[in-house]
C-alpha cells in the first residue's frame, strides 16, 4: 500500500480521494526528530512551508517517490538533490493565486484607511474618545486612480492586476519573462459578459518611482533583498510596500526606517525574514499591517490545493497500489 504523510495537513476532501484510491494517509504533525525516524516508511510526503525537507533527510528515505508542496515556493525543499535521487517534486502554483491576490488588497485597503490603527485603538478609546479617533482616522485615500506596481507578473501577479484594473487603478507590472498578458475579468460570473484588458510590463525603475502601492509577487531564495534602502529612497514619497511573497525580499530594517521617517506611508506584510519569530518592531508599528503568512489560508485555496495534489499523486502511481 502507498503510504502518504501530510505533515502540514491537507484538506479532508483530498484525504477522501486518496483513501478511495487505496492509499494510506497520515496527517498527524511530526516534529523534526520524529520526521527523521518516521519518514523512511513513507512513499509520499506532503508539506506546506513549515516542514523542511533537506538533503540529510532525503538521504534517509529510500522509499520516497514524491515530495509535494501545498503552495507555490519550494525554498523549504532541497529540490535539486531530491530530483537527483529520482524523487518527483510537485507544487500547486495556481491553486492559491486568488487568495494571495485578495490578501494583498486586504492590506492595501487596510493601509489606505488606517484600519490597523483604528482596530487597535477603538476597543480601548472608542467610548471615551470617539470624536478624536474619528478626526485622527478621517484622512484616508481611495485606491481608485492610484498606481499599482506589481513585481512579478505570473499567476498571482496577474490576479492582482485583475483586481487592480477592476478597482480603476493604473497597473504597472514588472517581469523579466512575461512581456504582456490579457487580463480577463468575468463580470458577475457570467459566461456571456467577459472583459479582457491587455497589460504590458514596464521596467522595474518605472514601477519603482511611479507606484503609490508596490506589491511583490516573486520567488526569493535569499541573498540581497529585492527592495532595499536604495530602492525605497527612489520610491514615491508616501508610497506603500506590500509583501505577500517571501520574507527577506524586503530589507526589514530599511523598511522600518523608511516608515518612521515618513518616506513611505506604510507597509503590508504577510511574510517575514525571521519566521516564525518576526521582528517585534514590525508587528507593533501603527503604520504596518501584518498577517501571519496566511496568503493561501482560505478554505477555497486549501480545497483546490488538496484536490490538485490528490489527483496528481493518484495519476503518478496509477494502478500500482
Amino acid at each position: 500500500m502507498i503510504k502518504i504523510l501530510a505533515n502540514d495537513g491537507i484538506h479532508p476532501d483530498a484525504v477522501t480521494l486518496l483513501n478511495e484510491a487505496g492509499y494510506q494517509v497520515d496527517d498527524k504533525k511530526l516534529s523534526a526528530d520524529e520526521l527523521t525516524r518516521m519518514l523512511p516508511q513513507y512513499d509520499v510526503v506532503i508539506v506546506r512551508s513549515a516542514t523542511k525537507i533537506r538533503k540529510d533527510l532525503i538521504d534517509r528515505c529510500p522509499n520516497l517517490k514524491i515530495i509535494a508542496r501545498g503552495g507555490v515556493g519550494l525554498d523549504n525543499i532541497d529540490v535539486d538533490h531530491a530530483r537527483a535521487k529520482g524523487i518527483t517534486i510537485m507544487n500547486t502554483p495556481a491553486a492559491s493565486s486568488e487568495s494571495v491576490a485578495e490578501l494583498a488588497f486586504a492590506h492595501m485597503f487596510t493601509l489606505s484607511r488606517s484600519l490597523q490603527g483604528a482596530n487597535r485603538e477603538m476597543p480601548q478609546k472608542g467610548t471615551a474618545s470617539f470624536k478624536a479617533l474619528k478626526k485622527e482616522y478621517s484622512n484616508g485615500i481611495e485606491l481608485r486612480g492610484k498606481t499599482l506596481g506589481i513585481i512579478g507578473f505570473g499567476r498571482i501577479g496577474q490576479s492582482v492586476a485583475r483586481i487592480g484594473i477592476a478597482l480603476g487603478m493604473n497597473v504597472l507590472p514588472v517581469d523579466l519573462k512575461v512581456q504582456e498578458a490579457d487580463i480577463g475579468i468575468n463580470v458577475f460570473h457570467s459566461e456571456h459578459v467577459r472583459l479582457s484588458v491587455n497589460v504590458e510590463s514596464v521596467e522595474f525603475e518605472e514601477a519603482l518611482i511611479k507606484s503609490d502601492f508596490l506589491s511583490l509577487h516573486v520567488p526569493f531564495s535569499g541573498g540581497k533583498p529585492m527592495i532595499g534602502r536604495e530602492e525605497m529612497m527612489r520610491m514615491k514619497d508616501g508610497a506603500y510596500l506590500i509583501n505577500t511573497a517571501r520574507g527577506g525580499a524586503i530589507d526589514e530594517q530599511a523598511l522600518l526606517e523608511a516608515v518612521e521617517s515618513g518616506k513611505l506611508g506604510g507597509a503590508g506584510l504577510d511574510v517575514f525574514e525571521n519566521e516564525p519569530t518576526p521582528m517585534s518592531e514590525l508587528l507593533n508599528h501603527p503604520r504596518i499591517s501584518v498577517t501571519p503568512h496566511i496568503g493561501a489560508g482560505t478554505q477555497e485555496a486549501q480545497l483546490r490545493i488538496g484536490q490538485e495534489l490528490a489527483d496528481r499523486i493518484i495519476h503518478f502511481f496509477g494502478d500500482d497500489k
